[in-house]
């Protein structure tokens, strides 16, 4: 183990104190794979978000908290707190981030806020929710609040990644939130995930963007189009800059606007992540 290591985990260890954020409990760790991992921690009272929200959280370094923003991928009415992380190499936070082990502290924001939510899109009939990478983060949170099903008819998930050992949370989708006793009634019928991989062999091979621009998406999702309606079509994005620009611009060109909190639309995406 190196110095740095080490270091990192003394730091971990001690007890944080703060009059600015929350401090709370790391309750468990998963690593997914050597670039991801997600974890839980513990949710205070008075923390209250709608799903799909994000919010900042970090760690004390070099004696100055260091903040990051991180979607919660837990469901608004879950009573902890749930984040999906990369491991970014060489990043301030999550080379310190992915040392944590249950039991430790972590700083948490007072003020959860952002755009993939619900209440930024005109009703519609299908949920698209789009993600590359830990961009799937928010749509974890989205597919496990009941609201959502009640507002659409049939959701949506579309999770793309370079291998096939990145599908963090395929069990939960594919068969996890079927089975589950609160849950598994609003998800059968409802919720259709979507993995796609663009390295090596897969079912659903390709990038997301080209899925989409030659209609093979909706070809595989047994839809009766080659591409998204704006009449009963509503779509959220999530992940990289360029999935974003290239799905947006489709989406634009095919009548679909943007929404916001203020101005309920057809598609939206996080522009805190990526403006």
């Amino acid at each position: 183990m190196n110095v740095s290591v080490r270091a990192t985990e003394r730091l971990l260890a001690q007890p944080l104190t703060s009059s600015v954020h929350h401090v709370e409990t790391v309750r468990w760790v998963r690593h997914w794979t050597d670039g991801y991992f997600s974890f839980g921690i513990t949710r205070p009272q008075s923390f209250r978000f709608r799903s799909g929200e994000f919010v900042m959280i970090g760690l004390p370094i070099d004696g100055k908290p260091v903040m990051r923003a991180y979607s919660i991928a837990s469901p608004a009415w879950a009573d902890e707190l749930e984040f999906f992380s990369i491991k970014a190499p060489g990043g301030l936070l999550t080379t310190q981030l992915q040392l944590i082990q249950p039991g430790d502290q972590i700083l948490l924001g007072k003020k959860p806020t952002g755009t993939l939510v619900l209440d930024t899109l005109r009703p519609g009939r299908n949920l698209f929710l789009l993600g590359t990478g830990t961009g799937l983060a928010p749509w974890l949170s989205i597919v496990r609040d009941p609201a959502t099903y009640e507002q659409f008819e049939r959701v949506f998930v579309a999770h793309g990644v370079r291998m096939t050992n990145d599908l963090a949370y395929r069990e939960l989708l594919e068969h996890g939130l079927k089975a589950d006793e609160f849950l598994g009634d609003f998800v059968r019928g409802g919720l259709t995930y979507y993995p796609c991989v663009t390295r090596e062999p897969f079912v659903h091979q390709g990038r997301l963007t080209e899925l989409i621009a030659d209609g093979g998406l909706f070809r595989d999702l047994g839809l009766p189009r080659a591409s998204f309606d704006a009449a009963e079509d509503r779509v959220m994005l999530c992940g990289s800059m360029g999935m974003i620009r290239d799905v947006a611009a489709m989406l634009e060109a095919g009548g679909f606007r943007e929404g916001s909190n203020a101005d309920p639309a057809d598609f939206v995406i996080e522009r805190a992540f990526v403006g």
